[in-house]
């Protein structure tokens, strides 16, 4: 069984100890100390290599946007999940933008908060249902009109794993479609990602979509976008 090392940061101590306490009775989940703050964050970050951060976008007077960016920069390897009392809009785009796998809300069931963290540990990138397609149409807008990156860079098989992106499967339904091992479909993201530039699956459907492709038949609606890297 694969041990999710989980970062939690957060500047309400009650909240943040509570959240603690109910992972760590998860037998896959190995919850690390509590950050209440960017400098210890970034301490923790680097010495314990947490697989899997849930962050709150704010923390006292600093914004964990500016953590997100060090992330991505720093431990390109560490899965940020935003867990946050602010409410969706753009600072939920931007997140994206900045390489965030989910966003979540603190009033979260606990079963399903669980259910993204392993999701999101293993490739896959989730919003709330109903804001998916803001967030897609954001994204999209978004891209210079006159970029020179189009799905043509990727070989056949990218291609078919970001079709299966666009259709809303998780990384092990691709592999089963594709019947390909979930390491071949991790493989194959990757690669997909770096030659679109894009930082996360949300963002390589959304350009998909802004190169005319769509979801088939043969996929599924669902708020589960994919694996990412």
């Amino acid at each position: 069984m694969e041990v999710i090392r989980t970062l939690l940061v957060d500047d309400h101590p009650l909240f943040a100890e509570a959240l603690a306490a109910r992972l760590g009775r998860e037998p896959d989940l190995e919850v690390l100390p509590i950050a209440h703050d960017r400098g210890r964050a970034r301490t923790l970050l680097s010495t314990l290599s947490p697989a899997v951060v849930l962050l709150d976008l704010v923390l006292g007077a600093e914004s964990g946007l500016a953590l997100l960016d060090e992330i991505e920069e720093r431990h390109p390897d560490t899965r940020v999940i935003v867990l946050t009392g602010v409410s969706a809009g753009d600072q939920l785009v931007d997140a994206v933008r900045r390489g965030a796998r989910a966003w979540l809300s603190k009033t979260v069931d606990g079963h399903q908060l669980i259910k993204v963290i392993r999701g999101v540990f293993h490739g896959e990138c989730w919003v709330p249902p109903e804001l998916l397609g803001y967030v897609l149409r954001q994204l999209i807008a978004a891209r210079p009109a006159g970029e020179a990156h189009s799905l043509a860079v990727l070989t056949p098989r990218e291609h078919d794993v970001l079709q299966g992106a666009v259709d809303g499967l998780s990384k092990a339904e691709i592999a089963r479609r594709l019947f390909l091992s979930p390491n071949t479909v991790r493989t194959h993201t990757q690669n997909m990602l770096a030659k679109l530039s894009a930082h996360s699956t949300l963002e390589a459907v959304s350009l998909a979509r802004r190169y005319g492709m769509r979801p088939t038949r043969a996929g599924r609606a669902s708020a589960s976008v994919g694996p990412a890297h």
